[in-house]
């Protein structure tokens, strides 16, 4: 396992710091809610990512081989369920008297990693190509130490950088077209699980 460590972690971080519905989710929560109340979103992705690669490392793995049609219902479930996201981010502002509360809570991103199609997919990918069958237990933790590590350091970057840009923010239209953004990064998604 040593020699592909190096591998693993390469091929996890590009997979987790790449454009995806997470990472667009974070940066919006970021930019309109601050660092503090997207702690609930970072750690239901993370969390909820951690336990995803521990079921399809010891769990799923041989189902998803077995029958392929369950990738095409987890496509469907993400399809709709980020077409309704990309709505409320779209139409998440109010007027700046009003009080903004966050639309993405800790439960909706930890269940939303079973059936987000990048992550079920880079988790399929990292497992079956770097857990061996005879050091099963040892390379399973590897990966799931690294897919943790990744998708909680991912996540944490993409919504730093959704708090940066809210210093350029000068007025509600600056606002609103980011939102709408995030929601266009969330419909390029959904396009790219169909390509």
């Amino acid at each position: 396992m040593h020699p592909e460590l190096f591998l693993l972690i390469g091929i996890s971080f590009s997979l987790g710091f790449t454009p995806g519905p997470n990472n667009a989710v974070a940066s919006f929560s970021g930019f309109n809610f601050g660092i503090k109340k997207t702690i609930p979103l970072i750690l239901g992705v993370g969390f909820g990512y951690k336990i995803l690669v521990i079921l399809i490392s010891f769990v799923l793995r041989s189902i998803f081989i077995k029958y392929p049609i369950i990738k095409e219902i987890i496509r469907s479930l993400v399809t709709f369920f980020l077409i309704y996201l990309a709505y409320k981010i779209s139409f998440s502002i109010g007027s700046s008297k009003e009080k903004k509360i966050n639309p993405v809570k800790f439960i909706d991103t930890f269940l939303f990693q079973f059936i987000n199609p990048k992550g079920v997919m880079a988790a399929i990918t990292l497992i079956s190509n770097f857990v061996s069958n005879e050091n099963y237990l040892s390379s399973s933790l590897t990966v799931i130490f690294v897919c943790s590590f990744t998708a909680f350091l991912s996540i944490i970057t993409w919504t730093f950088f959704g708090k940066f840009l809210r210093k350029f923010a000068t007025n509600n239209n600056f606002i609103k077209r980011f939102n709408y953004a995030m929601s266009l990064l969330l419909v390029v998604c959904i396009i790219g699980f169909y390509i």
